[in-house]
């Protein structure tokens, strides 16, 4: 009689060189020994509690490691707990995560803290977990099953990329997003019960500092001897994500004094609400009293796949500070310019164009 396959083994890709539960439990203890001796000594995994693990999903979102590093200890020290964090103003949050980018995280890790303060016991479930304020598939899977032993599998771009690798997946994605959303099912196949947060972290950490993007270190890794991909040396194959399309965008900025203040405007895009930064248009109160402008810098970034070129224009205007601005405009001393919360490049630029006029005025 013909011995079937377990179901778990029955679901794994054709390509696949995990054909029973021995080889799975290799696999898995293979990745967990590299991992107990190769692990970065991250804050977040010293004295490691929910907290700790929350605040850093939540900072490493779409952001890297060493960026996060500053702001996790700073973080921790201002907000030490749940309680702490609650009971601290948007203001305070807003202006603690400057830098970091995509602050609807900040609101959202705020939101949670106010729920989280009145826990008598924290969620277990992954579904309990994302009905929570800005906690989605990735954050829930990290949580349940790092601080709580869940055997809930993460997907982010690292795991993708390992996966795809070590079974040579050829199958196209459109982009990142949908490449996650496939490859989750294989890696919750995969996910080690007895150990899931540590087997999570493993994945991770190989896809983090072995299984690069560019130049992967194949002969570091655990299971090169099973990758498909390491071992064609056809790596730069996988994941298939087709190319992004970048767009072009110009946009106008402006740079307006009036009595040692800058006028700023708090922006209204969601994923950067209330921060400030230099303006896209100048109040209309001030339109009739504009004498000219001139640019004086021109900036680039990229923010996903827009390609910005921003021009600053400095206005010289006899408007009145006293006249009433708009909504969301303010003008600010440069004394107090360092209290508020403005967007990372335009904090930058502004501190080098205040330099820059500093210097010439010496001159």
């Amino acid at each position: 009689m013909r011995k079937t396959q377990p179901p778990r083994m029955e679901n794994l890709p054709s390509t696949s060189w995990i054909k029973s539960e021995t080889e799975l439990a290799d696999y898995q203890a293979a990745l967990l020994d590299w991992y107990d001796l190769n692990r970065r000594d991250l804050p977040w995994r010293q004295n490691s509690s929910l907290y700790k693990t929350v605040v850093s999903e939540f900072m490493l979102q779409q952001t890297r490691v060493s960026t996060v590093l500053p702001y996790f200890e700073d973080w921790l020290k201002e907000f030490p707990d749940f309680k702490k964090l609650a009971q601290a103003s948007e203001t305070k949050v807003l202006k603690m995560w400057e830098g970091l980018g995509y602050y609807s995280r900040a609101r959202n890790l705020h939101k949670l803290a106010k729920i989280a303060s009145f826990w008598k016991e924290p969620p277990k479930s992954l579904l309990e977990w994302k009905a929570l304020p800005g906690v989605g598939p990735y954050i829930a899977a990290a949580v349940s099953s790092i601080s709580m032993n869940q055997p809930e599998a993460v997907c982010d771009g690292n795991v993708v990329r390992v996966m795809s690798r070590i079974f040579a997946i050829s199958k196209s994605f459109k982009d990142g997003a949908t490449a996650q959303k496939k490859i989750q099912p294989l890696a919750q196949l995969l996910i080690s019960e007895q150990r899931p947060g540590d087997y999570n972290q493993a994945v991770m950490e190989l896809g983090a500092t072995v299984c690069l993007r560019f130049n992967p270190l194949c002969l570091h890794c655990p299971i090169h001897k099973n990758c498909k991909a390491g071992k064609t040396g056809k790596w730069q194959h996988y994941p298939a994500l087709k190319a992004k399309t970048k767009k072009n965008k110009k946009i106008r900025r402006f740079w307006m004094e009036n009595n040692n203040k800058l006028l700023l405007r708090a922006s209204d895009e969601d994923r950067l609400m209330g921060i400030f930064e230099l303006p896209l248009e100048l109040p209309s109160s001030s339109e009739g009293s504009q004498i000219s402008s001139t640019i004086i810098a021109t900036r680039k970034r990229s923010i996903g796949n827009v390609n910005y070129t921003e021009e600053i224009y400095k206005v010289t205007s006899s408007c009145d500070e006293e006249i009433r601005l708009p909504i969301g405009y303010r003008w600010v001393e440069w004394s107090e310019m360092k209290n508020i919360t403005l967007s990372a490049p335009h904090r930058r630029w502004i501190n080098e164009l205040k330099n820059k006029d500093e210097k010439n005025q010496l001159q």
